[in-house]
């Protein structure tokens, strides 16, 4: 396979395959600028391109998807806690990740990691169909009520571990796994669709963003950059 080096409870808030209701841009939004600054100075300075992505991410209102004590960091270039020893990963990350995936209009992707929601809702806010599994109770249920009050409805949020995909979904045309894995979990590359791309930070103590691209002949792989995640829990740790 060729590689390229580039620098279970379900809390269903939508039916699976219904569109994304999204909330509209309102131009009187007091964090609409923070947000504009932050993609033009942190994102699209750095080289993300996708006009789409950046939209999304322009959008999103991610004040929302951190806790009350952190919102006035919320549009900062950083990664912020939310909880249950998880963070909120950094925009230019979540930008970059997204980018990766390549996730049209009617794409069916799948999350692992859900988190505070805030990649589940820049995913939607792109078109696609999107799964997303949390394995931390309590954080799947706060994604499930920030994602419900802001209308994404079109999202499918389960609880549980993502270490075996979401089968009966499946195959999914985008995966992106917001958690370290120490080796990449086998049935996340068998729940590809052909052409399908799997976006995982790879590795322990050091950790490579990795692209796994579904092909005829098997897959591909790009290590894009070093990146800090914090780790994939559940089955993957075990011996």
């Amino acid at each position: 396979m060729p590689v390229r080096h580039l620098a279970p409870a379900l809390l269903a808030l939508a039916a699976c395959g219904e569109p994304p209701r999204v909330p509209s841009s309102d131009p009187e939004d007091p964090t609409r600028a923070a947000r504009e600054r932050m993609v033009a100075d942190q994102i699209e300075a750095r080289g993300v391109t996708d006009p789409a992505v950046l939209d999304a991410l322009r959008r999103v209102p991610r004040h929302e998807f951190v806790p009350e004590a952190w919102r006035g960091s919320a549009y900062a270039d950083q990664p912020l806690p939310i909880g249950h020893g998880q963070t909120i990963s950094q925009p230019y990350t979540v930008a970059v990740m997204t980018e990766l995936a390549a996730a049209g209009p009617g794409a069916r992707v799948l999350e692992i990691g859900t988190g505070s929601g805030y990649q589940a809702a820049v995913l939607a806010e792109l078109g696609a169909e999107v799964h997303s599994i949390e394995i931390l109770a309590p954080l799947a249920e706060q994604a499930r009520r920030t994602l419900e009050r802001l209308g994404y409805g079109g999202i499918a949020l389960r609880q549980g571990d993502g270490y075996g995909g979401w089968p009966e979904a499946a195959p999914f045309d985008a995966i992106v796994v917001t958690a370290a894995a120490p080796v990449v979990p086998p049935a996340l590359i068998d729940q590809l669709a052909p052409g399908g791309r799997l976006v995982i930070p790879v590795g322990d103590l050091f950790q490579e963003l990795e692209v796994h691209r579904r092909t005829e002949e098997g897959y591909e792989i790009e290590r894009v950059f070093p990146v800090r995640f914090v780790p994939m829990t559940g089955e993957v740790r075990k011996p």
